[in-house]
């Protein structure tokens, strides 16, 4: 059994579906029971001696939260979509960080609103493409489009969501204050739902604009800036698969950059599911990064301790073709 690596810095990603999962409404005490079970094995690694950053998704969350604007429209202005966005990181932020000082001491966490920076020229913001709210039929979602002139689409045979613009991240606006938290040892939320949208003018002066910024992607984002040796990715299944839902599906538990690259080319990893994840995993690689792990949240230490067959781990350097087969 190998030994587990070096301690060090990592960002764990977790999904917002983690925290509302989709045959759940999204109440206050069913986001906070989902919170304290992903705390559990967050801090794990935080008494492995990691330094850690978490970064949360917020699409059911957002998603509600814009249903309830609308349905109060009449009698409470409604608030634009990255308004949303800062108050998800406030409302998941603060579950996440009582769960996580449940398991490790009162102060562990620090939550922190944090902007990202994006390209307003952005192709995305022509194209929307980013699912946010709950899962609904075909005729309540085109019911929904027509209504409040949104966009829907059919997401990975789930159902339908609503989509939005979902720009790239290009760097993170509160970057120092984050290297000063996880240096006085905190474990720092960051960046949730992928960060408060923002484009700079040439003043130097932030915009916020209506977007919902790929999580995996700015976790990735966030990996490199803090120059972290880990990225974790948290889904809700074990271990990617090839070939997945076909009768050939079958787990890869390690493969290196060059292999993750062409298997995505070859559409291993469509864009409505594992795709996002590989991409910000070869993202933060290719910028240095020392390992990149895909699992769930039952299997992260494991995984972390590099058990055989736990989760999916890649890698800079080659790894044999077996793992493959």
């Amino acid at each position: 059994m190998p030994s587990p690596i070096r301690s060090g810095s990592a960002v764990v990603a977790v999904g917002g579906n983690a925290l509302t999962r989709p045959e759940q409404l999204g109440s206050a005490e069913e986001i906070a029971a989902n919170a304290a079970a992903m705390a559990g094995a967050l801090a794990d690694l935080v008494r492995s001696g990691r330094q850690l950053a978490v970064v949360h998704g917020n699409g059911p969350q957002v998603g509600n939260l814009a249903l309830q604007q609308d349905a109060l429209a009449a009698t409470v202005p409604a608030q634009p979509l990255h308004q949303l966005s800062a108050m998800t990181q406030g409302q998941l932020g603060g579950v996440l960080a009582r769960a996580i000082d449940a398991e490790c001491g009162a102060g562990t966490a620090v939550g922190l609103v944090t902007h990202v920076l994006v390209d307003a020229a952005d192709p995305a913001f022509a194209h929307p493409t980013k699912p946010i709210g709950p899962f609904l039929d075909r005729r309540e979602a085109e019911q929904l489009a027509r209504e409040r002139g949104w966009q829907v689409v059919e997401d990975a045979g789930r159902g339908w969501r609503r989509v939005v613009p979902s720009p790239r991240p290009i760097g993170i606006v509160e970057l120092a204050a984050v290297r000063t938290l996880l240096a006085a040892g905190a474990v720092v939320l960051a960046a949730g739902g992928g960060g408060i949208a923002v484009s700079a003018g040439p003043d130097g002066r932030l915009t916020a604009l209506d977007a919902v910024i790929d999580k995996d992607l700015a976790a990735a984002a966030l990996a490199t800036a803090v120059r972290a040796e880990e990225l974790y990715l948290l889904t809700g299944v074990d271990c990617v698969h090839l070939d997945h839902g076909t009768p050939r599906q079958r787990p890869v538990h390690r493969l290196d950059v060059e292999e993750a690259a062409r298997l995505l080319a070859a559409g291993q990893f469509p864009p409505g599911s594992m795709g996002p994840k590989i991409t910000a995993a070869l993202a933060f690689l290719r910028d240095g990064g020392h390992r990149a792990i895909i699992t769930s949240a039952g299997l992260l230490r494991d995984t972390a301790d590099g058990l055989p067959g736990a989760g999916t781990c890649i890698e800079r350097s080659p790894v044999p073709m077996a793992n493959l087969a």
